[in-house]
């Protein structure tokens, strides 16, 4: 998958190092995909500079470094989420309580999904 072309390089270069080709970005999963998009979206609204997003993601990184995951860039991806996570709860766009329970959900879905067939998350009570 590829970005879209409105996500220019100077975005791109204010980024820790990322998988890439000459074309822009790549991703291995369409979770990868989201997420990038996701984040690119939120900043696009305001929600956070770009500038604030990279050193998230930076502090994200160093923070693996620092409890000696490999930098092979493996879970690249899973560190841009945990950035993202940390910056929509800093910015007040969900609790942290609510990413927490929304997870299991899902997890919770996963376990309980038939092999070979689609992850779907149950509507909540009310």
């Amino acid at each position: 998958m590829k970005t879209s072309p409105r996500l220019d390089r100077d975005r791109l270069a204010a980024l820790p190092p990322l998988p890439r080709d000459e074309d822009g970005p790549i991703f291995d999963e369409p979770w990868q995909a989201q997420a990038f998009a996701l984040a690119v979206r939120l900043s696009e609204l305001g929600h956070f500079s770009w500038k604030t997003w990279a050193r998230t993601l930076a502090d994200e990184l160093a923070a693996a470094a620092a409890r000696g995951e490999p930098d092979d860039g493996s879970r690249y991806y899973h560190h841009w989420v945990a950035a993202l996570e940390r910056l929509v709860v800093e910015r007040g766009l969900s609790g942290a309580t609510a990413l927490d329970e929304r997870k299991e959900a899902w997890a919770d879905a996963y376990r309980h999904t038939p092999h070979g067939q689609p992850v779907e998350l149950r509507e909540r009570a009310p």
